[in-house]
C-alpha cells in the first residue's frame, strides 16, 4: 500500500494496491510531496480539459515538476488518473469517519459529500464515465467494505444495532451516492435546495428530526 495523501488523526484510510499503478512508491517526504502536486495538479487538469484533452505535459506543467519527474512514478495519464480516482476514495472515507465522530452525523455527511464532488464537479463526471484498468478486484473491495462498514455505524447510531447489517447500509449509500453523483453529472451540486431535500431523506430514513434550515 503507497501512501499518497496525508492522515487525519493518526486514523490511514488508505486503499491498499496503488503500486499496480505507479512505477515506485514516493518514500521521503519530497517525493510524496511532489507526488501530491502531480496528482492535484491531474485532477485540476482533467476537471478543466476532460479526458480528451487531458495530457501529462500540462499536468506537469501546473504541477510545477519536469515530465519526468512525473513519469518517475506515473507510466502514462490512465495511472495518475487512477491515483486521482483512489485520492477521491480516500476523501469519501474521511468525510464518513468525520461524520461518525462528530455529533450531527446527518449534516456532516450531506456537507461533507457535497463539498468533495463540488470542487471539481467536472472532475467527477469524468471519473464515474472512464473504466479503470488499473484496478484490482482486492483493492476496490477493501474500499467497499469499509465504505458499507462506516454506513452501517451511521445507521446504527441513529436507528440501533439491530439495523446495523449490510441491507441498511447498502440503501443509505446507494441513496446518498446516487443523489451526489446525479447531481455532479447535472451541475446541480451548487444548488441551494439540494443539501436540504437530501438531509429530508437521509433523516427520514433514519428516523431522526431534520435539522431546521439554516442555509
Amino acid at each position: 500500500m503507497i501512501e499518497l495523501f496525508s492522515e487525519e488523526a493518526g486514523v490511514s484510510t488508505r486503499i491498499p494496491g496503488a503500486a499496480a499503478a505507479m512505477r515506485k512508491a514516493p518514500r521521503q517526504a519530497r517525493s510524496r510531496a511532489m507526488v501530491d502536486a502531480i496528482v492535484e495538479a491531474g485532477a485540476r487538469v482533467l476537471d478543466a480539459r476532460g479526458w480528451a484533452g487531458f495530457t501529462t505535459n500540462e499536468v506537469a506543467g501546473v504541477a510545477g515538476v519536469s515530465i519526468g519527474s512525473l513519469y518517475q512514478y506515473f507510466p502514462d495519464k490512465t495511472a495518475l488518473v487512477d491515483a486521482i480516482r483512489r485520492r477521491h476514495f480516500d476523501a469519501v472515507l474521511a468525510v464518513l469517519r468525520s461524520a461518525i465522530d462528530g455529533r450531527a452525523a446527518p449534516e456532516a455527511l450531506v456537507d461533507g459529500m457535497i463539498a468533495i464532488h463540488r470542487d471539481f464537479p467536472a472532475l467527477h463526471r469524468v471519473l464515474l464515465d472512464l473504466p479503470n484498468p488499473y484496478a484490482s478486484e482486492a483493492a476496490h473491495q477493501a474500499f467497499q467494505d469499509e465504505y458499507l462498514r462506516l454506513y452501517g455505524v451511521v445507521v446504527a447510531r441513529h436507528r440501533g444495532p439491530d439495523d446495523a447489517d449490510g441491507l441498511a447500509a447498502h440503501l443509505l449509500s446507494s441513496a446518498i451516492e446516487g443523489v451526489i453523483h446525479n447531481a455532479a453529472r447535472r451541475g446541480l451540486l451548487a444548488e441551494p435546495g439540494l443539501r436540504r431535500e437530501l438531509l429530508v431523506l437521509i433523516c427520514a430514513y433514519l428516523d431522526i428530526a431534520v435539522t431546521p434550515a439554516g442555509r
